[in-house]
């Protein structure tokens, strides 16, 4: 019997406006704080959320008391932003950030999202270990390949460490022929859709980057490589 995918670690993607107004209208009525991880995490935006208008294609959200996150916000072209709900992280992109008037409070406005994720939190959270013998080479088959070791694998996908925190992967970026390698010598290429990215801080201080992905189409061979990964259950 096969296993239920693990919503910890692919999520649920949706590019629905009406479903993405849902969700980011609970995180305006709940306070919830928006953070954006800026600068490959080293400077972090945290605001709340004024105003979620798909009609207008767009949404405000306040001026963070750090102007410096502010500037480093207001200088890129788009942006991950990331926010909690009971029981779930939700994760969307939004572009084009400028600065705005709103109800005679300087704010930020940005185009309405076109892709949101809904993940759920882990009640026990694994402990990250960048010794686990299973690495990858993402997007060995696209444009812009890197190292990653893999963390965590059920039947829907992995959660992977990035070494470099300057790597930034949206929600809804496709890494391909990614390449996992078991000690065996047993390999397989897979297509990954990330749903989710979070900067994390190894055990020896470094910074990296936490990803989420799932699996797209996978060969035999990448099912072979998960079946022995996962002691013959997937």
């Amino acid at each position: 019997m096969a296993s239920r995918p693990d919503l910890s670690i692919t999520g649920v993607m949706t590019r629905s406006p009406r479903e993405i107004t849902r969700v980011l209208e609970r995180v305006r009525a709940q306070a919830t704080l928006v953070t954006a991880f800026l600068a490959g995490g080293e400077a972090t935006f945290q605001s709340l959320l004024r105003v979620v208008d798909s009609a207008a294609g767009r949404i405000v959200l306040e001026r963070s008391p750090v102007e410096a996150a502010n500037s480093a916000l207001l200088s890129r072209q788009r942006c991950a932003f990331q926010s909690e709900l009971t029981g779930w992280r939700v994760e969307f992109v939004a572009a084009d950030p400028r600065e705005v008037v709103h109800e005679g409070t300087r704010a930020i406005e940005l185009r309405f999202p076109e892709v949101l994720v809904s993940h759920q939190r882990r009640q026990h959270p694994r402990a990250l270990d960048p010794q686990l013998p299973l690495l990858c080479v993402a997007d060995a088959g696209g444009i812009t390949p890197f190292d990653a070791s893999i963390v965590d694998m059920s039947v829907a996908g992995i959660g992977f460490l990035v070494y470099s925190a300057d790597i930034i992967l949206e929600p809804g970026t496709m890494l391909k022929g990614c390449r996992m390698e078991l000690p065996d010598g047993i390999a397989g290429a897979v297509d990954l859709e990330v749903r989710y990215s979070q900067p994390v801080t190894l055990a020896d201080g470094r910074r990296a980057m936490r990803s989420g992905c799932r699996f797209v189409n996978p060969s035999p061979e990448a099912l072979e490589l998960l079946r022995r990964y996962l002691g013959g259950e997937a």
